[in-house]
């Protein structure tokens, strides 16, 4: 896997060539100019790493992936007829990252540890679920389904969370960000759906705002879906709720207060915003295997997240 010390700290870029980002290739490639696209002419023939001025792909998921053994393979497959396409060979991607420091968490029965410490509550018992996926149901977790349903939501448009941690006593929602922003608005046919109305009207009983406002005015789109659907199953299940925005440190420093001031937060219902370093940290921490915790702090160390448009290296995290 390639990161900070495998890279050029700068690539050169013209109009039609990028040149192969790994130390000591001199390849160039043909530059992509609209979308990025897996093609032979945008390929290094010598790494095998499709290129673009921002970022690269590898040629297969697991070229992106530490845990990859026969059980991590089995559910990364259920999740994958659930979720379709995750972009997760793309080194820049959130999926690929959230897949490798949480499935190391779970691996090591670390998930409870690690995020009751750092919302400041017990999750004994936790079950984790990624993009939703539920192993023992083989489906989307049925108690989100549920919630999609008497929220209007169609089964094929929309997502889970990210990470859904689930214990007897807290629902957790985790949206995991590297590089993109919390920037996000409702499609045209959102406004079928039963946002307002679901839930016998839980909208005004969550939230301190009107709709567009925070979905439209303020591009708070799938926030608020979170906030709406997990705060409401949570309610059901009659435990404490958990949304969590993580993030590199120095991103989104004010979400909390900009996102917050929209909510009916409280302590059965909270919004944090939480990062990755913070994590790393915890890991650090922790009593586990030496070789498995190395694995993973290095490559958080390592990891990069592409390239800006001055063609400079860029660390995803602040751990050097």
């Amino acid at each position: 896997m390639l990161g900070l010390e495998e890279l050029k700290e700068h690539i050169k870029v013209s109009d039609k060539l990028v040149e192969c980002p790994v130390k000591g290739c001199d390849k160039k490639v043909s530059r992509q100019v609209e979308g990025f696209r897996r093609k032979r002419k945008f390929q290094c023939p010598e790494h095998r790493i499709y290129i673009s001025p921002t970022t690269f792909e590898y040629e297969f998921d697991t070229d992106n992936l530490l845990w990859r053994g026969r059980e991590d393979l089995e559910l990364l497959n259920g999740i994958k007829a659930l979720k379709g396409e995750s972009g997760m060979a793309r080194d820049d991607s959130e999926d690929a990252v959230t897949w490798n420091v949480f499935r190391f968490l779970d691996r090591r029965g670390l998930v409870a540890e690690v995020m009751g410490s750092l919302l400041d509550t017990s999750l004994e018992g936790a079950e984790t679920m990624y993009w939703s996926y539920n192993p023992g149901e083989g489906a989307a977790w049925s108690k989100l389904r549920r919630a999609r349903r008497e929220f209007g939501e169609r089964p094929r448009i929309g997502a889970g969370p990210d990470l859904l941690i689930a214990s007897p006593g807290a629902l957790v929602f985790i949206e995991a960000r590297l590089t993109s922003d919390n920037e996000s608005v409702p499609r045209k046919d959102e406004a079928t759906k039963s946002y307002l109305t679901g839930g016998q009207f839980w909208f005004p009983r969550v939230f301190l705002s009107d709709y567009r406002t925070i979905a439209v005015e303020e591009k708070r789109y799938e926030p608020m879906r979170f906030w709406l659907l997990g705060s409401w199953i949570a309610a059901r299940m009659g435990i404490d709720f958990y949304l969590v925005n993580l993030v590199p440190e120095g991103k989104e420093q004010d979400i909390e207060k900009t996102f917050g001031a929209h909510l009916r937060a409280g302590e059965e219902r909270v919004f944090r915003r939480l990062n990755w370093e913070d994590i790393y940290r915890e890991i650090l921490k922790s009593d586990t295997d030496r070789a498995d915790k190395e694995k993973v702090t290095g490559y958080m160390e390592n990891k990069s997240a592409g390239y800006d448009r001055k063609g400079e290296l860029r660390g995803a995290f602040r751990l050097r």
